[in-house]
């Protein structure tokens, strides 16, 4: 029997193959096409029970043998793990499809929606790509390799007369609700703003599985949604006791032995000028005139690395956090308030340790000489930039001659610096008038001043000196020296393109024939645009055109400012990079040698995630206030500008406050809407009416959502 048994079960293995060969061929001809058993079946003409049944088997064998994939329980797709597969980084829009985003692929991979599986945003994936309809490249998802996160931030719906709830999440990108069994719902009631943390997502599940780890309070109150703001971006608003009681142990004097190994700076004119509301005082500037007739100019920054080394817990939680993050109503600081408000804050009347770069300049803020390396300083006065700007304006006040001296100096460093092929964006930025609670009460613009500018010029000259000092040797050769920058790369040449072929249409012109060029016609382009209706649109559209700035070890240049070498070296309260910068420049100029790369380059990769994590959260604490702001307003017409299109709709500005609301082509009942790339435009198909990025139009408030910070618009004619 034994002998038959086995003669049985090698006639059936062999049938196996064979029809797993079927199921190949026929799976090949659409690869990226995912299939249930059945369809297979039908594929392959095998209809009946019997034959479905060997199908079934050989379906197990083929995903055995690693030739395809169970995508979910049941579905099958073949496993082209070499041809047409990719790995990348999916980015969901608000219309639930996504684009992959593949190291080395100059366009990311379009991923329609049903299409994504179990992928979440910001999701490491593997997809399987091919061509739709034989033209535009798109891809399926086949799994999730690594999940960005696990906690997301949302409302708490409970269903009624069931044992179950589902939290939806406050960001549009997460394109699934999470299912809440009762066992988990942990205190949170129906309509609770929660945090909840995804446990698992089983093949076939519609829903992803959690439990509610916290309870964040009513949704639209404030601290809720400033609490949920920092949740999302993985915030920390408080530090862990043990960093608290490290900071509270530092020794905060100043002693003779510490100050006799700096340069004592104490006697010069010091002073700081920061935004009014400021705490961290993390530079100060010094100056004299010198005998030959120079001026000396010291850049005094916050001696962090002397208070916060590696390897303390202190450091570690520096390094986490990366930076500080400024919110419309608070800041969420990088070192506990001991350190960033008290001992490395350079307060007026007080000596304190800096870090500092000091200048010989002479008449035409040409750099003489230049030095670099630990001091002790004290701050003779505090200025708030309005106080700078008054005695720029008037010459009149106390240290009035020091402040204009350094604003000549700044204005000559700066129109250097644009002749060079700096670019100058200029943009102003919405601030709030805020009453005891926390409610806005008045919206303004914080403009950049001569004062600003002042600040800023000394700040780029440090920052650009260090670099250099570290990267290239007296006779200028490249040392090959480990530091981190601040890098810019050069625009995307077709966006450069796009850029001037829709200038062109409002009369101006741009030149992209070299570098130089380009700069000279953005710098032209900005002074041209200023005040007029197209402003707005056009400045966004141009910034939109360049690189973002990120941390690396490479010095591929900083394209905004035009710098070969730069570095941030000025803000080590507040960024980490300046603090990783103080210790290796204190490391070269005690004669050490240059450090290995690779680890630094994980760090200014982190500090580069972690500022971006910083800027969409202010983003969204600035969304917040303004729909907070525009509750009042509902029912009122305002004249906006147009400052985006997509297909399914437009946002309009209103230049009076910065607030932005939606409006969706939906809406538009006077005739359907077709959506334009290339000229940012939507055209009504039969009447032609046209709504373009940039065009002024009345609106109505319609409708203002906390929760999704989100304000809606109507047209009105």
């Amino acid at each position: 029997m034994s002998r038959k048994r086995k003669y049985i079960s090698q006639k059936n293995d062999h049938k196996l193959m064979e029809i797993g060969r079927l199921i190949l061929r026929f799976m090949n001809e659409n690869p990226s096409k995912i299939y249930n058993y059945k369809q297979i079946a039908d594929g392959i003409d095998y209809k009946n029970p019997r034959q479905r049944e060997l199908v079934i088997q050989a379906l197990h064998k083929l995903q055995g043998s690693e030739k395809i994939k169970e995508t979910e329980k049941g579905k099958y797709i073949v496993n082209l793990k070499i041809a047409g597969t990719l790995t990348g980084i999916i980015d969901f829009n608000q219309t639930g499809n996504a684009y992959v985003n593949v190291e080395g692929l100059e366009d990311d991979i379009f991923i329609h929606s049903k299409n994504v599986k179990d992928a979440l945003q910001g999701d490491k994936v593997l997809i399987i790509t091919y061509h739709y309809k034989g033209k535009k490249l798109e891809g399926s998802v086949l799994e999730v390799l690594e999940r960005s996160r696990t906690e997301f931030v949302g409302t708490f719906q409970i269903i009624n007369h069931k044992d179950f709830g589902f939290v939806v999440c406050d960001k549009k990108s997460i394109n699934t609700d999470i299912f809440i069994p009762k066992t988990k719902f942990n205190g949170a009631e129906n309509g609770d703003k929660v945090i909840v943390k995804m446990t698992e997502w089983k093949p076939g599940d519609k829903n992803p599985e959690g439990e509610i780890i916290q309870v964040l309070g009513a949704p639209g109150e404030h601290e809720t949604e400033i609490h949920s703001i920092l949740a999302e971006y993985g915030l920390p608003y408080e530090f862990p006791k043990e960093v608290e009681a490290d900071a509270d142990k530092i020794d905060r004097s100043i002693t003779d032995e510490e100050a006799a190994k700096r340069w004592d700076m104490r006697g010069i004119c010091t002073f700081t000028i920061d935004p009014k509301d400021a705490k961290d005082f993390d530079d100060a500037l010094s100056i004299r005139k010198l005998e030959n007739g120079n001026w000396e100019v010291g850049v005094h920054i916050a001696d962090v690395s002397h208070y916060v080394v590696p390897g303390t817990i202190l450091d570690d939680e520096a390094y986490q956090r990366a930076t500080s993050v400024y919110l419309v109503d608070r800041v969420v600081p990088m070192l506990p308030e001991v350190l960033s408000n008290d001992v490395c804050s350079l307060r007026p009347n007080e000596d304190k340790y800096t870090f500092s770069a000091v200048f010989e300049l002479n008449d035409n803020a040409e750099i003489q000489k230049q030095w670099f390396g630990r001091t002790v300083i004290h701050s003779d006065r505090r200025f708030t930039y309005e106080e700078a700007q008054e005695r720029i304006e008037t010459k009149q006040g106390d240290l009035a001659e020091e402040i204009l001296v350094l604003d000549r100096l700044a204005k000559i460093m700066r129109a250097e610096r644009i002749r060079k092929g700096a670019i100058t964006f200029d943009r102003s930025e919405v601030r709030f008038n805020l009453d005891e609670n926390n409610e806005p009460i008045g919206v303004y613009f914080k403009i950049s001043k001569d004062s600003n500018h002042l600040i800023e010029e000394f700040m780029l000259l440090a920052n650009r000196k260090v670099s250099e000092f570290v990267s290239l040797s007296r006779k200028g050769e490249i040392t090959n020296n480990t530091f981190i920058y601040r890098v810019h790369d050069d625009p995307d040449p077709a966006k450069l393109e796009a850029l001037r072929d829709f200038v062109s249409t409002f009369g101006y012109k741009m030149n992209l024939a070299n570098t130089k060029k380009v700069a000279e016609s953005l710098n032209k382009l900005l002074h041209d645009v200023k005040g007029k209706g197209e402003e707005n649109m056009i400045e966004t559209l141009a910034m939109r055109s360049m690189s973002k700035a990120v941390y690396s070890t490479e010095p591929i240049g900083h394209y905004g400012l035009g710098f070969e070498y730069y570095s941030h070296f000025t803000s080590p309260i507040r960024r980490y990079p300046d603090l990783l910068a103080h210790r290796l420049l204190q490391h070269y100029l005690d004669g050490g040698k240059s450090p290995s790369k690779h680890e630094l380059e994980e760090k200014a990769k982190h500090c580069s995630s972690r500022e971006r994590l910083a800027a969409d959260a202010e983003r969204d604490s600035i969304k917040f206030m303004q729909v907070k702001f525009m509750e009042k307003h509902i029912g009122e017409v305002f004249t906006g500008v147009i400052s985006g299109v997509a297909e399914f709709g437009f946002w309009v500005e209103i230049p009076e406050n910065g607030a932005e609301g939606l409006i969706k082509l939906r809406d538009l009942v006077d005739d359907s809407y077709m959506y334009d790339a290339k000229t940012h435009a939507v055209y009504g198909i039969r009447n032609g009416n046209k709504y373009q990025l940039g065009d002024q139009v009345q609106i109505k408030v319609v409708k203002a959502n906390l929760i999704q910070k989100q304000l809606d618009f109507k047209i009105v004619d």
